[in-house]
């Protein structure tokens, strides 16, 4: 078969070409199926089964995500137990609404104990959070250093939770003394909202 050949093929008469050109002419009907088949058809499934591949990788993983937590939920439910003993604990730290009075003793003694002049200490009424209520108390002391430490001290020392927030302190009138503006907050937890 020669390119003379290929020229002078009549496509009205095929069946009188040689078998060379009947050959080429099958080859490329074939060639030209395949090609529209893998176009329209399997090209589309290939897509599909990279589409399916993906997801089952996902779905893999996930899978072994759940199955991991599922094999350490005691481990899981231990740890909220303990989490559980811990908060009970700390609330146990935090006064309740009958025990506000006695703290509030319990901080005017610790001040005295340290020799301090209380110039000022007014309980303020309580603020409401999400599962607590915090109650300010206005502080002014009078003393020297040593007795505002101690002061600070001995409340933090205190059984229950009392933060000290906005302190200031400057010179009084000697040399040795100094005046300390503060806010003292305690905590209560709103058992009503148990």
């Amino acid at each position: 078969m020669d390119l003379k050949e290929l020229k002078e093929i009549d496509f009205s008469n095929i069946g009188e070409a040689s078998w060379g050109i009947k050959g080429l002419i099958l080859l490329v009907a074939v060639a030209v199926i395949v090609g529209l088949a893998w176009y329209f058809v399997i090209n589309d499934q290939r897509t599909e089964l990279e589409r399916a591949e993906s997801r089952e990788q996902q779905l893999r993983a996930e899978f072994e995500d759940k199955q991991h937590r599922a094999a350490n939920l005691p481990a899981y439910e231990e740890q909220l137990e303990e989490m559980e003993r811990m908060f009970a604990s700390l609330l146990e730290l935090l006064p309740s609404s009958a025990e506000i009075p006695s703290l509030l003793v319990d901080i005017s003694q610790t001040g005295l104990q340290a020799g301090l002049e209380i110039e000022l200490f007014e309980p303020r009424s309580e603020n409401r959070r999400d599962f607590y209520a915090e109650v300010p108390i206005r502080l002014r002391v009078r003393g020297n250093y040593e007795e505002l430490a101690e002061f600070v001290s001995g409340v933090s020392a205190l059984p229950r939770v009392v933060t000290m927030h906005d302190m200031h302190i400057r010179r009084g009138e000697s040399d040795r003394d100094l005046v300390m503006d503060a806010v003292a907050r305690t905590y209560r937890y709103l058992e009503e909202t148990r």
